[in-house]
């Protein structure tokens, strides 16, 4: 339970699961170690605080892509999976203003220039290792 700012009471948070993603902060040292800054731990606790409800913090709200707090009815229709990232849901994408069209039409000439390119290259290695005796 955690303190009601009103009146100094706990808030019951019995039922309720906080989710907080933090894959995308601080920096991956390897495959399974990230290191998180100073100020990742402090988004983190002052989120996980205001969730509780203590005073000293700003009043808790879910932020898509960081933290969203999850009733325990709906972990058990997930099957009771913890990822974090299924609750969350994606942060929201900034609109660069581009129509989608638009946007599409650039992006599929790029990936078309990209697959000549990589055919290009795919016969120049191709060439390279006949030449050396390794022709498959």
């Amino acid at each position: 339970m955690t303190r009601n700012k009103n009146d100094g009471k706990l808030r019951n948070r019995q039922g309720e699961t906080l989710f907080i993603d933090a894959r995308k902060m601080g920096t991956l040292v390897d495959r399974v170690h990230r290191d998180l800054t100073e100020e990742d731990i402090a988004k983190i606790t002052d989120s996980y605080h205001a969730w509780r409800g203590d005073a000293e913090q700003s009043e808790y709200a879910d932020v898509p892509g960081f933290c969203k707090t999850i009733p325990t009815e709906e972990i058990r229709t997930q099957g009771y999976v913890l990822t974090p990232g299924r609750y969350v849901g994606a942060e929201e994408a900034e609109d660069d203003g581009v129509p989608f069209e638009e946007k599409m039409n650039v992006l599929t000439a790029k990936l078309a220039e990209q697959f000549a390119r990589g055919d290009e290259l795919q016969k120049t290695i191709h060439e390279k290792l006949k030449g050396i005796g390794y022709d498959f």
